[in-house]
This record gives C-alpha cells, sequence and structure tokens, in this order.
C-alpha cells in the first residue's frame, strides 16, 4: 500500500513524500515536486514489487559493470576448466571499455557497439579479429550477466541476450590424403626429435586435442586394455579415449623407456614438469613433406574426416572427438554420404521391396 505525504520546503513551496509498503519487503520511499509524478512512482513501484523486477533495478544502480567482472573473476572463472587465462584476458577488455556503467545503464545498443568496436580492431598481433574471437569475447561476459540475473539478483535481465553474435564462416576441414599422409608420417620418423612421430600417430588415431595429449600422464593411461583418460578437456568432462592399432604398439614401446622422475609421457627437455614443445620439429616436418595450410589441429580434422568415410556416424564422431553436440562435427556430414546412402538404400528395400 502506498501513503502520499505532502509537505513544504523552506520556501514554502510544496511537495510529496511517496513510501510504498508491501508486506514482506522493506519501505520504498521517494519524493517528488508533483502529485501526478508521485502516484506514479507508487503504483510502478507497487506493481514492480509484486512482480520481483523492482530490487533488482536497485541493485543495478548499486553495482558498475565493473563489479561485475571482478566478482566474475574472483568466485567464478576459478572453478571453470577452459583457458582460464584467455577469459581473464578478454574479460579485462570489457572492463576497460565499459567498467565504469552501471548495470541499469548497460543496454544492448551499447553492447552492440563493443562487439562491432571489436568486429573492427585489432589483435595485439596486428591482424584483424575474426568472427570467432569475437564470439568468445561476447561469451566471456554472458555468464557473469546471467549470475546477475539467476543468482546475484542484481538485474532483471541479462541485456547480452538480445545482441546479435557475428556469423561464423563454414568450419575448416582441411584434412591428408593418403599421400600426404604418408609423407608427413616418413618426415615425422625422419626428425630428430624422437617423440614427434609417436605424437603425430597418437593425434591422428585419436582425435585428441595438442593440449590435451601433451599433458598426459601415466597414471591415467591403460596400456594393457588399451586406453587413457583425459581429465581436463576443453568442455570440462572427463573423456575416455580408445587406443587401438599402430599408436598402442608406439605407446607400448615408449612406457618402457620412460622417465622415473615425472609422470609426464612427454616431458619437455629444459624442464621436466612441463611438456615437450613440438612446434618446430612439427613445422620442420610439414616442410619436409611439402605440406601447406596445415596446422597440429588439422590432425583432428583428419580424424574426424577418415570416420566419416570409414562409415562412422556423426553421433559417433561427436563422441570420439568429446562434443557434447552435434553442430561441430557436421562440417564432416559430406564425407559419409556414401554411409547415408547405404542406409537409405537399405531402409528403402525393406519397406519397399522390390515394389
Amino acid at each position: 500500500m502506498a501513503t502520499i505525504t505532502k509537505r513544504q520546503d523552506a520556501n514554502g513551496k510544496p511537495y510529496y513524500t511517496t513510501q510504498v509498503r508491501l508486506k514482506g519487503y522493506p519501505a520504498q520511499t521517494a519524493t517528488f515536486k508533483r502529485l501526478t509524478d508521485a502516484k506514479k512512482w507508487a503504483q510502478d513501484t507497487e506493481s514492480a514489487i509484486r512482480e520481483g523486477r523492482h530490487f533488482k533495478t536497485t541493485e543495478a544502480k548499486k553495482h558498475t559493470v565493473a563489479d561485475l567482472i571482478d566478482r566474475y573473476i574472483k568466485d567464478v572463472l576459478p572453478t571453470k576448466p577452459k583457458k582460464a587465462s584467455d577469459r581473464k584476458q578478454q574479460l579485462g577488455w570489457w572492463k576497460e571499455k565499459i567498467g565504469c556503467y552501471l548495470l541499469s545503464d548497460v543496454t544492448a545498443s551499447l553492447l552492440a557497439q563493443c562487439r562491432d568496436e571489436l568486429s573492427s580492431g585489432l589483435t595485439p598481433r596486428g591482424t584483424q579479429r575474426s568472427p570467432a574471437t569475437v564470439i568468445q569475447y561476447m561469451t566471456a561476459i554472458s555468464p557473469a550477466f546471467t549470475l546477475a540475473v539467476n543468482e546475484w539478483q542484481w538485474l532483471d535481465d541479462s541485456p547480452m541476450r538480445k545482441v546479435t553474435k557475428p556469423t561464423e564462416p563454414r568450419g575448416r576441414v582441411r584434412f591428408l590424403d593418403d599421400v600426404e599422409r604418408q609423407r608427413l608420417l616418413a618426415a615425422c620418423q625422419q626428425s630428430t626429435n624422437d617423440w614427434l612421430y609417436l605424437c603425430v600417430i597418437l593425434a591422428l588415431s585419436t582425435g585428441m586435442r595438442q593440449g590435451e595429449l601433451m599433458s598426459l600422464r601415466w597414471p591415467d593411461v591403460n596400456i594393457k586394455d588399451g586406453f587413457l583418460i583425459l581429465h581436463e578437456t576443453k568442455n570440462g568432462e572427463r573423456r575416455r579415449v580408445p587406443l587401438a592399432g599402430h599408436g598402442l604398439e608406439l605407446l607400448r614401446e615408449h612406457a618402457k623407456i620412460r622417465r622415473l622422475d615425472t609422470t609426464l609421457l612427454f616431458p619437455g627437455n629444459v624442464d621436466k614438469n612441463r611438456p615437450i614443445d613440438l612446434r618446430t620439429a612439427f613445422r620442420n616436418a610439414l616442410k619436409t613433406a611439402e605440406i601447406t595450410d596445415f596446422h597440429w589441429h588439422d590432425l583432428r580434422h583428419c580424424t574426424a574426416s577418415y570416420l566419416a568415410m570409414n562409415g562412422a556416424s556423426l553421433a559417433e564422431i561427436a563422441e570420439v572427438l568429446g562434443h557434447k553436440t552435434l553442430s561441430m562435427v557436421k562440417r564432416y556430414a559430406h564425407l559419409s554420404d556414401g554411409h547415408v546412402s547405404n542406409v537409405v538404400a537399405s531402409m528403402n528395400a525393406k519397406i519397399f521391396g522390390n515394389a
């Protein structure tokens, strides 16, 4: 219920003090020069309290974007397994750009301006930011707004929800054909780095990311039964990776000469507690094999492509690569067209016969 009290200031001019009281909520008070404004505020405030909007709006006027980011970095980011350092840098960009804004003043229009600035800006290396990078920046701060709505009660709705993300280009599908693969493997065998060939074979045969492969430790490898466990993955879930064939045999040989002063499968030469750096050796092998436009991560594309061409379904490819959804593996769908055609032909033969 609202009460409006008419008073006079020192000059004898009237003003109106409005107080809204609802059971179970703290009283809300405001002062106005006009009675119509006082009545409207009382009506709007009472409706907002009943609908659960008023106090969030009040909190939004107390906190800045910098407060939001600082709390997220302190309380939430340490619990996230995905590239925390990258997220912190991206959140720092948002803090620099709009940290001084009150949350109540952050609109979809303001965030869209930031998105456009990201799109037109350059990376620290002087290259144009890709749509995927811009999306990463937007994805970095979006969960903070969501928490401010759902748990912290600082906002009524996330302004990022109304901002359109850039359109990403179709996913890259660069894989080695049979001739290229043989040339690369031959070059890896000739490399002065004793572990390059083994690591490339494991990457091709399992689809592991470079970071997953390099961070492997012996307690997580089961040579006898042919599998390993990845504890730190991009999607935050543990993943069981099967080992088979040539890769498993090579790993068994590697286990016979493992170092006993570290649990890493591939420790560095300088620091035994850090993985070996294969970048130079891999670049040299690519040059020797005369292979262009190819990166280590493309070994993962090779795995997915070979699986697709050998009849694996998209769901099976996603499971091997550790994707939660099929969206990331749809780029390989065209490679399994023959398998799909066989499935369709089999279904038609079964339901229609020779009709």
